[in-house]
C-alpha cells in the first residue's frame, strides 16, 4: 500500500492505535496531520492542537489542513476514551465526557471533513469502533452505547455519500494494549482487588488468538481500510479482535 501524495487527517494520533497508524502511514508515504489535544513528540508542524469536543476547534484544524494542502484524501476518526463502569457506577460527568469525545467528536469531525471531500468528489473515512460495536460487555454501558452508535453512523454516512465517491467504514478493534486499556485495568483492579498482572492475563486469554492486540496490528488493518486496496468496501463494520466476536 503506497500513500504517496495522500493527505490524511487522524484524530487522537498521539497515542495508542492512532499513533501506530500515523507512524505506519508516514512510513508508506502519506502526509499525516495529527489532530489531538495531546502533543505527539514528532518534529515539524503536522500536529494540530485540537479538542474534538469543540466543533469550532475541529473546524479550524480541518481548515488549516486544507489551506496548506488543498485537500484531505483520508480521515481516521480515532479519538476516544474508555469507561469501565455499569450504569449505576457512571457519574453524570463521566457520561457527558464519554459521549462528548466518542460520539460528538466523531460527528463534529465528519461535519468538518465531508464538505471538503464532497468538493473533491472523493475521499476515504474510517471510524474507530470496538468489539462493542458488534456485541455487549459488562460494565460498559456508556462506552458500548457510543461504539454501537458509531457503527450505525458509519453505515448511514456510507450510504449518504457514496454518490460523491466517499467511502466510510468502521474498524471494530478488540482489546488493544494502549494507555486506555491500562486505565481500564487499573479501574478494575481498584474495584476487584485483583492484581493488574492477573487482569491482563485474563484479557490475553479472552479471545481465540491468546493475546490482546498490539497497536501495530490494528494499524495494519486501518491502513488497508484507508487505502485503495479496499476500494469496494463501504459501510462495513470490520472486526480486528483476535476472534473475540466469533465466539
Amino acid at each position: 500500500m503506497n500513500f504517496s501524495n495522500s493527505v490524511v487527517a487522524i484524530t487522537g494520533g498521539s497515542t495508542g492505535i492512532g499513533r501506530a497508524t500515523m507512524d505506519l502511514l508516514r512510513e508508506r508515504g502519506a502526509t499525516v496531520y495529527n489532530l489531538d489535544i495531546l502533543p505527539d513528540g514528532c518534529a515539524g508542524d503536522f500536529h494540530i492542537a485540537c479538542d474534538v469536543t469543540d466543533h469550532a476547534s475541529v473546524t479550524a484544524a480541518v481548515d488549516r489542513i486544507v489551506a496548506r494542502e488543498g485537500k484531505i484524501d483520508a480521515l481516521f476518526a480515532n479519538a476516544g476514551v474508555h469507561l469501565f463502569a455499569n450504569l449505576e457506577e457512571t457519574t453524570f460527568e463521566e457520561f457527558e465526557t464519554v459521549l462528548s469525545i466518542n460520539l460528538k467528536g466523531v460527528f463534529y469531525t465528519l461535519k468538518a471533513v465531508i464538505p471538503v471531500m464532497k468538493n473533491q468528489n472523493q475521499g476515504v473515512i474510517l471510524l474507530i469502533g470496538s468489539d462493542q460495536t458488534l456485541i455487549g460487555k459488562g460494565r460498559s454501558s456508556v462506552y458500548g452505547l457510543t461504539k454501537g452508535a458509531i457503527g450505525q453512523l458509519a453505515k448511514s454516512t456510507a450510504i449518504d455519500y457514496a454518490p460523491f465517491n466517499i467511502r466510510v467504514n468502521c474498524l471494530c478493534a478488540g482489546t488493544t494494549d494502549t494507555p486506555l486499556m491500562w486505565k481500564a485495568v487499573a479501574r478494575y483492579h481498584k474495584l476487584s482487588g485483583l492484581p493488574e498482572e492477573e487482569i491482563k492475563a485474563g484479557l490475553d486469554q479472552a479471545q481465540p488468538l491468546p493475546h490482546v492486540a498490539r497497536p501495530e496490528e490494528i494499524a495494519k488493518v486501518a491502513c488497508f481500510l484507508l487505502s485503495d486496496e479496499s476500494s469496494y468496501m463501504t459501510g462495513a463494520l470490520v472486526a480486528a479482535d483476535g476472534g473475540y466476536t466469533a465466539q
